[in-house]
């Protein structure tokens, strides 16, 4: 599951950032107005964590731009400002919550979490499959053949981006940077181990293998046809 933060306080945003990673989901970074309109116009996101006192379009502005645009995707403001108008007015305008800073990080999780689980009509975000394997996002459980399988949180935000892509062939280093938040080191190995650990879990004895290792270039999830051998 995604999540873009729209906030221009550099320690704010890392910390959310980070917090939030490490809770399990995707989450993307936008330090001003009109960089967040673009991604949340352009990205695939289940939740937006917007700054109301934001360089170049407001927090309002960008909202309002949103839902002007027909983007329904649930809203989550953190302002400073903590009058009752600012609260009445963010709702007003689409939003979902308003927390007021500063705020505990167990707070806004807590908030997060009751967002999703709220069911606006999310297309195709609540769950993710693939042949026999099941990955709900809202539970955060992974399923093969009906059978429960245990995933670190790296591990599960690791098969969501395999599964959010599939079919693709994803490199290393970007794999390195959604999962891990970090530049790819090429004398690591800490991705292919990890992809390893995923594989042993995911594929081991079962049918048909889904991870697979691309020579050279990463790795992809996909169910490959079987083809039968000649009569």
């Amino acid at each position: 599951m995604n999540i873009l933060i729209v906030e221009d306080e550099p320690k704010t945003g890392d910390y959310l950032q980070q917090g939030l990673r490490e809770a399990g989901w995707l989450v993307d970074l936008a330090t001003n107005g009109h960089d967040g309109l673009h991604q949340a116009l352009t990205g695939d996101y289940q939740l937006l964590i917007l700054d109301v006192m934001l360089p170049g379009l407001d927090g309002w502005q960008l909202l309002a731009a949103l839902r002007h645009a027909g983007v329904l995707t649930p809203v989550l403001f953190l302002s400073a400002r903590d009058q009752v108008e600012d609260r009445v007015r963010g709702l007003e305008l689409g939003a979902d919550d308003y927390l007021v800073k500063p705020f505990s990080f167990a707070e806004l999780l807590a908030r997060v979490r009751t967002i999703l689980r709220r069911g606006r009509p999310l297309p195709e975000s609540s769950s993710l499959a693939v042949a026999d394997l099941a990955l709900d996002l809202l539970r955060r459980r992974v399923t093969r053949g009906g059978q429960r399988i245990e995933l670190t949180v790296k591990e599960f935000a690791l098969l969501e981006l395999l599964l959010r892509r599939q079919g693709e062939v994803l490199p290393r280093s970007l794999i390195a940077s959604q999962v891990w938040d970090m530049n790819f080191d090429s004398d690591s190995n800490v991705i292919d181990v990890a992809v390893r650990r995923l594989r042993l879990k995911i594929d081991e004895g079962r049918s048909p293998k889904l991870i697979h290792t691309v020579r050279g270039m990463g790795y992809r999830l996909e169910e490959l046809e079987v083809k039968e051998p000649p009569p």
